[in-house]
């Protein structure tokens, strides 16, 4: 067994969109930002952590959205986050087709397709 676990998902972001990226991922989601190292700090972006799950924000010049490579994120309290999702104005795509799985997808505010399932 050569790998134990993911460290991190990289996303993708246009440049300059760590406003937007802070008030989607850590405000509406409620994940904490991670201080990015120095080192990689001038390039610009933002990292996010749950639990165990990290998601990374990297500045693409050239950006495009990943419309079907996505993360896949565990809720613990799923109902919470989805209502919540909601009410913010995000559009969830519910997933029936794995019997006995609650699932839908959700988008950043840049685009990039989310999973979200029920713990």
């Amino acid at each position: 067994m050569p790998f134990t676990r993911i460290d991190h998902v990289q996303l993708a972001m246009p440049t300059g969109e760590e406003k937007r990226a802070r008030a989607f991922y850590r405000d509406l989601l409620g994940m904490e930002e991670l201080p990015k190292p120095a080192e990689l700090a001038s390039r610009g972006g933002c990292w996010f952590r749950s639990g165990a799950a990290q998601i990374h924000l990297g500045v693409e010049r050239d950006f495009r959205p990943a419309k079907k490579a996505h993360p896949a994120l565990h809720c613990h309290e799923y109902e919470v986050l989805t209502e919540k999702l909601r009410a913010s104005g995000i559009e969830l795509i519910a997933d029936d087709s794995i019997p006995g799985v609650a699932r839908c997808y959700i988008h950043d505010p840049f685009g990039n397709r989310m999973e979200l399932i029920r713990s």
